[in-house]
């Protein structure tokens, strides 16, 4: 799997915009986006937003190859939704893998998609 960094390169390369480029478009230093690139560094929501609107992708594309847990999101969700932290509890307890649980929400996509 790609990680972000790759994603982003490949985005900026197919778009044709240098490193320095894509670095003064969406206001960070060329250090700072090509530790992105690198894998060392991740960007902030707001350079995140910046990324998207210059590569032409959405969020949610840009997020699938973003490995950082999404910590404050869980959080809020089973602050809101006790059932959401049971939820979780339970995929921590019964050990199950991430691989199962995009099986399953790639399962429920393609069932929407013939509904």
């Amino acid at each position: 799997m790609k990680t972000l960094g790759q994603f982003i390169r490949e985005k900026r390369d197919e778009l044709d915009l240098s490193l320095r480029e894509l670095a003064r478009r969406i206001d960070v230093s060329a250090a700072f986006l090509s530790d992105i690139e690198l894998g060392r560094r991740y960007p902030s929501d707001d350079v995140m937003q910046e990324l998207c609107r210059v590569l032409k992708v959405s969020r949610r594309e840009l997020d699938n190859y973003d490995p950082r847990p999404p910590v404050e999101d869980l959080k809020r969700l089973s602050e809101l939704n006790p059932k959401y932290g049971i939820a979780f509890r339970t995929i921590v307890d019964q050990n199950i893998t991430p691989e199962e649980i995009l099986k399953l929400r790639s399962q429920q996509s393609d069932k929407k998609k013939k509904e």
